[in-house]
């Protein structure tokens, strides 16, 4: 999820997103892409999705399918992907529906679509890879799509998911403002919102990564009002979500995120089943940010994420993961990172 970004902190923080609740906020135009010229994805609906491969150059061992997260699109997982490569792991990414190459991009599809999209790939990937297990990772929003589709359909063929970040950031663990923000903007200006030329929240501590995806054609720089709400909507049912997935599961988090803060991670682990476990793990990165995929640690999380996926009975590479319990204590031991 890559959203605004804001350069105040605590009630500077407050007062700004109040004003631009209340009409400081410019309507926003939507990028033109002419059509994308290589392989794609062909939906249920006829939607042809944008698609990126990248093989192992062999039978793999197992395939991944990468969930993009908000305003980004399919080509987010590429230098993990090469690294996933060289271990056996070949990764299928596409741009999913009002995102990246797509024709209306910046316009909220619908969780449905999104969903839907998923399941429809999912599908086709198992064909196209007869007895090669497939598992599946969702960053941020991503991982919020993917949460909802295994919960609405639990009968959905996956040998494992990975939570990468994921926007779990629910209406009923928002402050009053941000929901107040978000149902004002959308229901008085949908087509107004917010660029990243306003705000400045750190996605990453990896400036490289920042510079490549502030130049990239393909990445939204400016989010609707209606295209937030519905991201809303989307998040408020992963929350509830979550937990009933019924795959193993692995969740990563950043103890410096400030995209996803920490109430509603907490709000997920509180209501996540004993029972779940050990199917269930979690890892919780002390020096991570949102981008976990990206940050300067990146090549930990990566190393991570194949271990789990050629070994689920190892213990990950880093030593960072953490009991359920081990993890509810990490995240109430001091508060949201700040906002600088």
């Amino acid at each position: 999820m890559r959203c605004w970004r804001v350069r105040s902190s605590g009630n500077r923080a407050r007062a700004a997103l109040l004003a631009l609740a209340l009409g400081a906020a410019a309507c926003v135009s939507l990028p033109e892409h002419p059509p994308y010229p290589g392989p794609a994805f062909v939906a249920g609906d006829g939607t042809r999705l944008p698609l990126r491969s990248y093989p192992d150059g062999a039978r793999p061992r197992a395939i991944l399918v990468a969930l993009h997260g908000f305003n980004d699109y399919g080509g987010f997982i590429e230098e993990a992907a090469h690294y996933f490569a060289a271990r056996g792991i070949a990764t299928l990414a596409y741009d999913q529906r009002g995102f990246g190459a797509n024709p209306g991009a910046g316009r909220w599809p619908g969780t449905a679509p999104l969903v839907d999209d998923f399941l429809g790939f999912l599908a086709q990937a198992r064909r196209d890879h007869p007895g090669v297990p497939v598992y599946a990772l969702g960053q941020s929003m991503g991982g919020a799509v993917l949460a909802v589709a295994l919960a609405r359909h639990p009968d959905a063929r996956l040998e494992g998911a990975i939570l990468v970040t994921p926007a779990v950031w629910s209406r009923d663990t928002m402050p009053w403002y941000q929901r107040f923000g978000i149902w004002l903007g959308a229901g008085t200006m949908p087509g107004a919102g917010l660029g990243s030329s306003e705000f400045d929240i750190p996605s990453t501590d990896n400036a490289e990564a920042s510079t490549r995806f502030a130049a990239d054609p393909l990445t939204l720089k400016k989010t609707r009002f209606d295209t937030l709400s519905g991201l809303t909507d989307l998040m408020d049912e992963a929350q509830a979500s979550v937990a009933r997935i019924g795959v193993r599961t692995l969740i990563l988090y950043g103890l410096q995120d400030v995209m996803i803060p920490r109430p509603p991670v907490i709000a997920l682990l509180e209501r996540w089943p004993p029972q779940a476990a050990p199917a269930s793990r979690f890892a919780l990165y002390p020096e991570g940010h949102h981008l976990l995929l990206a940050d300067l640690q990146r090549e930990l999380v990566w190393r991570d994420i194949a271990s789990w996926i050629l070994d689920p009975a190892a213990r990950l590479p880093s030593g960072l993961e953490r009991s359920r319990a081990q993890a509810l204590e990490r995240l109430r031991d001091q508060g949201t990172p700040s906002i600088r």
